[in-house]
């Protein structure tokens, strides 16, 4: 019910819709009801089923008074004037023309009521989408390390469309059905105390039965979830590695697979699906189980002449139940559904839920630009209680460049991520113009930041757009003198649209040098004034690593850049270098400095140069 009443809460504010939909189910419900409750004064008059002492009471009209046998006393005198005055067959039409107006008006307020619903159902799914989207977009970035990609965008998509698909689309039946269920209860007790107390005692058992089937969809809902997740992330990375697929013939393991987790996906929707078709065909059984009880007590009571209903006052009792079975029909089957919804919903807020670990604080510093220096005292970083970083100290002031070197997974990436906050250090500090990087704004201390990483990010967009992103108003100018700094604009002007021509899915339609300068375009156009270039040029042919680096060394002339390289001749003119190996310093200074002395620099300069 919590979670329930959660999703629920994405409708807010209520008063939007509630006033509304209430008054329009109301009025459907009542006029429903009114299409029933003259089928007894139709059989009365029609089958003289009238006894005088009935008429002498109706005949007269009575004083006003709000209750509901004022309004049956007024309804009845109606109707004996118009039987008296045009016969049988005239209050034959008067009746049918009543009913196909209620009916008319019962159906219109239903339409109003379903689009009202329309509106709250289209309302809490935008808005658990973008709760959703926006938490992702805040969470660190450790966090997608440790969750499958697939299984995200399942949570994104599936999850949400399953919570629309039956919680949402219940919502009438959980808040229209019970409200007619009560007014029809209303009018049988009204119409028979007894007869309606039996009907109450037995219905229950009905609901047991049900529920105890649906009781067991929850789990099978949430197997079926965690499920599709895997179809998705196994997808995702199929389509995202076919060429390394093809390259070692492994389409026939990537297929069994999928096979093997779709053969689960199926045996546990086909589970749910016994369960969830036993419902209404139980409930259909128990319905009529239940009439079939009430027509021999009650009939037995009418043929003994010891109940309070006579003839016609029983068929129209039978009648109106009989309406009350499927609303309660329709509640067993969104209970069923709900079950499936609530797995998704609580699926979705453990993502919602998750708490943001890197976030901006409550009162932050003012950055209005970088001053002085980036300085990195005494931090360590753990990730998963392996130890990434230790103890590394050194200050990158303003205007210089440092240099990370050193082999692969020694951390250079990890202190790299640090300086934007991608992570936090596990112990010691990072100060910007001697403040802690926590004590700004992320958005504020990230502006002031250009970033190139190894792998270039491209989105499915023009050229335009994936060089002016997170730019604000760009001009054609602005980019395309950025994309000449990076040696990017010659081939863009080649492409059949130019600079609107769309690259497809991360680029794809272009090749990894051309990638990398639109990366490093992007980076130019910002502007910022520290730089972080992580193996920037690694991706480029040695043509265009000439020229883009001759580029890059002009924007880092008199900018901060901290810069990882795989290729030491491209920093060779750092102000200073670091030699990280397995998470710690363990050399440090210029590149004649490091030449002219024994240690690990020396060797991997004397490997490339070979």
């Amino acid at each position: 019910m919590k979670t329930y009443l959660r999703i629920l809460s994405y409708a807010k504010p209520y008063g939007k819709f509630v006033p509304t939909y209430i008054i329009y189910a109301f009025l459907s419900i009542v006029f429903g009801l009114l299409n029933f409750t003259l089928l007894k004064p139709l059989f009365d008059v029609i089958f003289e089923q009238v006894d005088p002492a009935t008429l002498t009471q109706y005949s007269e009209k009575p004083e006003f008074n709000f209750s509901l046998e004022y309004f049956s006393h007024l309804f009845n005198y109606n109707f004996l004037q118009i039987a008296e005055e045009y016969g049988k067959m005239g209050t034959l039409y008067y009746v049918c023309a009543i009913i196909v107006a209620s009916v008319f008006l019962s159906n219109l307020f239903t339409y109003l009521a379903g689009v009202v619903l329309a509106k709250v159902r289209a309302t809490v799914i935008k808005r658990m989408r973008m709760d959703i989207f926006g938490q992702v977009s805040k969470l660190h970035i450790g966090y997608f390390s440790n969750e499958r990609k697939g299984d995200l965008m399942s949570k994104m998509t599936n999850d949400v469309q399953e919570v629309e698909n039956t919680i949402v689309q219940s919502l009438r039946v959980v808040f229209r059905e019970p409200v007619t269920i009560i007014l029809y209860f209303s009018v049988l007790f009204f119409m028979s105390p007894k007869l309606t107390i039996f009907t109450i005692l037995i219905i229950p058992i009905t609901g047991a039965i049900i529920g105890g089937i649906t009781r067991r969809l929850k789990k099978k809902a949430v197997q079926s979830q965690e499920s599709l997740g895997r179809i998705v992330n196994i997808l995702d990375e199929t389509l995202g590695g076919m060429r390394v697929i093809k390259a070692f013939n492994a389409e026939r393991f990537m297929k069994g697979k999928f096979d093997k987790e779709t053969d689960y996906y199926a045996g546990v929707n086909v589970n749910m699906a016994r369960k969830n078709e036993l419902a209404s065909p139980i409930s259909q059984f128990l319905g009529v189980f239940v009439v079939a009880g009430i027509l021999v007590y009650g009939g037995g009571l009418v043929l003994s002449g010891n109940s309070d209903l006579g003839a016609s006052d029983f068929i129209t009792y039978i009648i109106i139940f009989t309406q009350v079975l499927n609303p309660a029909k329709e509640i067993s089957r969104a209970v069923s559904s709900i079950q499936r919804g609530i797995a998704s919903a609580e699926r979705i807020f453990t993502v919602v839920d998750t708490p943001t670990q890197i976030s901006s604080p409550a009162s932050p510093a003012i950055l209005n630009s970088f001053e002085n220096s980036v300085e990195v005292k005494n931090v360590s970083f753990a990730y998963q209680d392996v130890n990434v970083l230790k103890n590394i100290n050194f200050t990158l002031s303003r205007g210089k460049t440092i240099a990370l070197v050193g082999p692969s997974g020694g951390g250079k990436s990890t202190l790299a991520d640090l300086i934007p906050r991608f992570y936090d250090p596990s112990e010691g500090q990072i100060l910007l113009d001697g403040k802690n990087l926590k004590e700004f704004d992320l958005q504020a201390l990230r502006s002031q930041m250009g970033i190139v990483t190894q792998e270039s990010i491209l989105f499915n967009d023009t050229v335009f757009n994936n060089i002016a992103f997170g730019v604000e108003g760009a001009t054609k100018e602005q980019v395309m003198e950025a994309a000449t700094i990076a040696n990017a604009h010659e081939f863009i002007e080649k492409m059949e649209d130019g600079y609107q021509t769309s690259i497809g899915e991360r680029g794809s339609k272009l090749s990894g040098g051309q990638r990398q300068r639109l990366s490093i375009a992007r980076a130019v156009l910002k502007n910022p004034p520290i730089l972080i270039l992580d193996e920037a040029t690694s991706a480029l042919d040695s043509e265009s690593e000439h020229l883009v680096q001759e580029a890059l060394t002009k924007l880092m002339s008199n900018r901060t850049t901290l810069v990882i390289a795989h290729r030491l001749s491209t920093i060779q003119h750092a102000d200073e270098i670091l030699v990280i190996e397995h998470g710690q310093i363990v050399q440090r200074g210029t590149h004649i400095d490091l030449m002219q002395t024994e240690g690990l620099y020396q060797k991997l300069s004397s490997i490339q140069s070979v």
